[in-house]
C-alpha cells in the first residue's frame, strides 16, 4: 500500500507542476462567473427545482419516453438506435459509414462518444475523423483525452497551445495569439467539414414529444457539422431524454450559467432533425437547391449501464446530471488538478465516480473517488441539485466491500469496533475509527501524545497508515469536554426560557475543549440552561472513508441519546459545522425518518443559535467584545467551514461578531483543503497544501496580515496553523465571557 500510495502521489504532484496552473485560473474564473451570473437570475433556485423536477420525472418513465421519441422521429423521417453497450453503438455508426462508403466524418463536442470511443472504431473503419470543436481539436492533435466536462483543453494554456499547433501544423507563420490560433483551426477545420461525408453530434437534451435535439455551444461548428454533411448522426445516453419541448426552458437558462458563469452561450441550437436545410455542395457553383435533397438522421440512444443505474437507488442520481461541470469547478481539489488526474476513463470531477461507475465499473473510479473530500461544495453549485458527495460515498462503501478479506476474516471482524468486512484498507479503517483512537489517546495523555511524536511512531504511521509526517498531530487532552462540564460546579439557570444540549463532536470532546466551554459560558451568560451528556461520535469519519454501516451504527446511537432531550424540548448546539451537516443531511439517508427529522429540526450552528438568542431578545452585554483588551484586536480575518457555507449559515458567525464590535473580513477561498483525514494521508499532503496555499495567500495581504484569523472547523484550524505564523483562534472565543475553566 506504501508503493501505490507514493504512485498516487507522484501523479498529483506531477499533475499539478504541468496542468495545474492553467486549472486553476480557468475553473476559478469559470466559478467567479457563475457567482455573478446567477446572481443576475431573479428565479435562479426556481429554475433549479423545476430542473430538478423535470429530470426526476424523466428518468422515472424513460422506457415511455424512448418508445416516445422513437415514433415521434420516425414520423420526421429520422431513424432510432437504442444501443445497449458501447459496442453495439459503435457497430451501428460504423456500418453507416460504411454503407455510405464514407471518408471524412466532422464531430462536434461529445462527451458520450468519448464515452464509447467513437473516433477510434470510425478510424478502424478507415474514416478520417475531425473533431470541430477548438478544445476537442487541440486534443486530438495532442492525442490527450478532455480534462473537464464543458472545456476540455481547459488544462492547455495559449502558449502551449500554440506551440503544439506551429509543431504539428508547421504553418507559413508562427502562431501565437489567440486569435491567430482561433483563425487557423476556423480555416482548417472548415475545409474538413466542407469534404464530410457523415456529421456526428451528441445532444445536451432530446425532447420526447418533438423530438427537438438541443445543442448548447461557444462555438458554431456544431451547426455546420449537423447542416453541411447529408448524413447526421447524433448520439446520446438516453437519460437526455426530457419529456416535453416546453421543459428545455430552465436547463437553457441554468446550463451555461452552472458550467462558464455565461448567461447563455454563444450558440443555443434547436434541431428537428432531419432538418430542412439542403446539404451544401462546396463544388457547384449554381444556388443552392430550392428543395432540401433527401437528408438522413439517425439518433443512437445509448444505455451503456445507464437502465442499470436507474434502478440503482443510490446511482439513480447521477442520471440527472447535466454534464455542466459545476461540480468541477466549484470543487477545490479539482482547481488543483483537473480532471487528468480527478477523473476515470472518460468523466471527470465529482459527478465522475458515478458516471465511471455505472458505465464503465466501479473499478474505474477507484483510483480519484478519494478526491471527493465530501465538503458538499458542489452540491449548491450543481443545477439540479444532486447530492454528489453521497454518490462518492456509495462508490467507496462498494469499493471497500469489494476488496479482499484475506485468511484473517474472522479474527480481524471480531477485533475491530466498526461494522466493515476485513479486507478494507487500513488507512480508511483507522482514520474510519478516529472515535475509538481519541478515546485511548485522551485517557492516557499527555504520554500518548509524547509517543506518536516520536520518529519511530511517525514513520510507522507513514508507511503503515500513509499518516503524512510533515502534519502536526491532534494532541489529545487528558480531561474531556464532557468530564470537565460534570465536574464543575455552576449552577444551572432557574426558570430558563431555553435548555440546550451542547454537542460534545470529538475534536471538542478530546481535542480542543476549549471552545466547547466557551460555547457553555456563552450560553449560560444568555440565560440557558446546558447540558453536555456523554453522546456517541456523529459518525463523520467512518462516513467519509465510505464506512456507510458503521456510520448507520453511530447515527442510531446518536438519535438514541439524544431523544430523551428532544422530548424534554432540549435543542442541540452543534459547533463542528460537518456533525451539523451529518444531522441536517446525511441522516436522512442513515435513519428513519421519525428519528432523523427531530434531530435535524432541533439541532443548530453555534452562531446560528447565539444570533436567534440575541434577536429574540437575549441581553449581549455579558459577551466578550472587541474592546476587551485581550490582545485580540477588533480587526479579523475569517474563514467559513465548507459545510458551514453549503448550510448558508456563514452569515450568522459574521452578524454576531461584528455586533460585538468585530471588523470582519471574510475569505472567498472555495475550501482550506484539511478536509479533515485528507490532509493528513501522504498520498495528499501537496494537494492539501497546494488548496490550502490560496487561503493562506489571501490572509497574507496587506488589508490582512495584521488581522486575527478566525475559522469555524476543526479542519480549518488546523490547516492555517500549519499554513500562518499567528495561531487562528475558533469565534466563540471571542464572544464567550471571560472566566476561568
Amino acid at each position: 500500500m506504501a508503493t501505490d500510495r507514493s504512485r498516487t502521489a507522484d501523479r498529483i504532484r506531477q499533475v499539478m507542476a504541468t496542468e495545474g496552473d492553467s486549472v486553476e485560473r480557468n475553473t476559478r474564473g469559470f466559478n467567479e462567473g457563475r457567482y455573478e451570473s446567477v446572481d443576475r437570475l431573479e428565479e435562479y433556485d426556481a429554475y433549479k427545482d423545476r430542473a430538478r423536477a423535470i429530470k426526476e420525472d424523466a428518468i422515472e418513465r424513460l422506457p415511455e419516453l424512448i418508445e416516445r421519441v422513437r415514433e415521434t422521429v420516425e414520423e420526421n423521417g429520422g431513424t432510432v438506435y437504442v444501443a445497449e453497450d458501447a459496442a453495439d453503438a459503435n457497430r451501428y455508426v460504423r456500418e453507416l459509414a460504411r454503407e455510405r462508403a464514407a471518408e471524412t466524418v466532422v464531430k462536434s463536442k461529445s462527451m458520450t462518444t468519448e464515452e464509447i470511443d467513437l473516433n477510434e472504431a470510425l478510424a478502424a473503419e478507415g474514416c478520417d475523423v475531425w473533431e470541430t470543436d477548438l478544445g476537442e481539436f487541440v486534443l486530438q492533435v495532442a492525442d490527450e483525452a478532455p480534462s473537464h466536462l464543458v472545456a476540455p483543453a481547459i488544462h492547455q494554456s495559449r502558449e502551449e497551445i500554440a506551440a503544439l499547433f506551429n509543431e504539428y501544423f508547421d504553418p507559413d507563420e508562427e502562431l501565437e495569439t489567440a486569435e491567430e490560433l482561433t483563425a487557423f483551426a476556423r480555416a482548417y477545420l472548415g475545409d474538413r467539414i466542407e469534404d464530410a461525408d457523415i456529421g456526428v453530434t451528441g445532444a445536451n437534451f432530446v425532447t420526447a414529444d418533438t423530438g427537438t435535439m438541443a445543442l448548447v455551444t461557444s462555438e458554431g461548428n456544431a451547426r455546420k457539422t449537423v447542416a453541411v454533411p447529408d448524413t447526421h448522426v447524433a448520439v446520446a445516453g438516453v437519460e437526455k431524454l426530457v419529456p416535453t419541448f416546453e421543459d428545455l426552458q430552465p436547463f437553457v437558462e441554468l446550463i451555461a450559467r452552472s458550467g462558464t458563469g455565461q448567461d447563455i452561450t454563444s450558440y443555443v441550437s434547436l434541431f428537428s432533425p432531419p432538418v430542412s436545410t439542403p446539404p451544401v455542395d462546396f463544388d457547384d457553383d449554381g444556388p443552392i437547391a430550392d428543395e432540401p435533397a433527401d437528408r438522413e438522421f439517425h439518433l443512437v440512444l445509448l444505455d451503456n449501464g445507464r437502465m442499470d443505474m436507474r434502478e440503482d437507488d443510490q446511482l439513480r442520481e447521477t442520471l440527472y446530471c447535466i454534464r455542466c461541470g459545476a461540480c468541477s469547478n466549484s470543487c477545490a481539489n479539482f482547481q488543483s488538478v483537473g480532471g487528468h488526474a480527478f477523473g476515470g476513463e472518460t468523466y471527470s470531477g465529482g459527478i465522475a465516480t458515478g458516471w465511471e461507475a455505472g458505465v464503465h465499473g466501479r473499478e474505474s473510479a477507484a483510483e480519484f473517488n478519494d478526491l471527493c473530500t465530501g465538503c458538499s461544495r458542489c452540491v449548491n453549485q450543481c443545477p439540479v441539485k444532486i447530492d454528489i458527495p453521497w454518490i462518492n460515498t456509495v462508490v467507496r462503501d462498494r469499493r471497500n466491500r469489494g476488496a479482499d478479506a484475506g485468511d484473517l476474516d474472522f479474527l480481524v471482524e471480531g477485533l475491530t469496533p466498526d461494522e466493515e468486512p476485513a479486507g478494507m484498507d487500513l488507512q480508511k479503517r483507522f482514520f474510519g475509527n478516529f472515535a475509538t483512537l481519541a478515546k485511548l489517546g485522551s485517557a492516557t495523555a499527555p504520554v500518548s501524545n509524547w509517543v506518536a511524536e516520536t520518529l519511530p511512531s511517525r514513520l510507522a504511521m507513514e508507511r503503515v497508515l500513509g499518516v503524512d509526517r510533515r502534519r502536526d498531530l491532534p494532541e489529545f487532552e487528558r480531561e474531556t469536554f464532557v468530564g470537565w462540564f460534570r465536574n464543575r460546579d455552576v449552577p444551572r439557570p432557574v426558570d430558563a426560557d431555553y435548555h440546550a444540549v451542547v454537542y460534545p463532536d470529538l475534536y471538542t470532546n478530546y481535542v480542543r475543549t476549549d471552545r466547547g466551554k466557551a460555547t457553555v459560558r456563552t450560553l449560560e451568560a444568555l440565560g440557558v440552561a446546558v447540558d453536555v451528556p456523554d453522546v456517541a461520535s456523529s459518525g463523520r469519519a467512518p462516513l467519509s472513508q465510505g464506512m456507510i454501516a458503521t456510520a448507520e451504527g453511530h447515527a442510531r446511537d446518536v438519535a438514541t441519546d439524544l431523544e430523551p432531550y428532544l422530548e424534554a424540548g432540549y435543542d442541540v448546539v452543534v459547533i463542528e459545522p460537518s456533525d451539523l451537516a451529518m444531522f441536517r443531511g446525511e441522516y436522512e439517508r442513515l435513519l428513519e425518518a421519525e428519528r432523523s427529522e427531530p434531530l435535524a429540526e432541533r439541532s443548530y450552528e453555534v452562531f446560528e443559535y447565539v444570533y436567534g438568542l440575541l434577536e429574540n431578545g437575549a441581553d449581549p452585554a455579558p459577551l466578550g467584545r472587541a474592546d476587551d483588551g485581550d490582545g485580540v484586536g477588533s480587526a479579523l480575518a475569517y474563514h467559513s467551514h465548507c459545510q458551514q457555507r453549503t448550510l448558508e449559515l456563514e452569515a450568522y458567525t459574521t452578524a454576531v461578531l461584528e455586533r460585538q464590535g468585530y471588523d470582519v473580513r471574510t475569505s472567498d477561498v472555495e475550501c482550506c483543503g484539511m478536509a479533515g483525514s485528507f490532509g493528513y494521508k501522504s498520498e495528499y499532503y501537496e494537494l492539501s497544501m497546494d488548496v490550502g496555499d490560496r487561503l493562506r495567500e489571501q490572509f497574507e495581504l496587506p488589508d490582512a496580515a495584521d488581522r486575527t484569523v478566525v475559522a469555524s472547523g476543526t479542519s480549518c484550524l488546523e490547516q492555517l496553523d500549519g499554513l500562518l505564523a499567528r495561531r487562528p483562534r475558533h469565534p466563540i472565543s471571542l464572544v464567550a465571557p471571560a472566566g476561568s475553566d
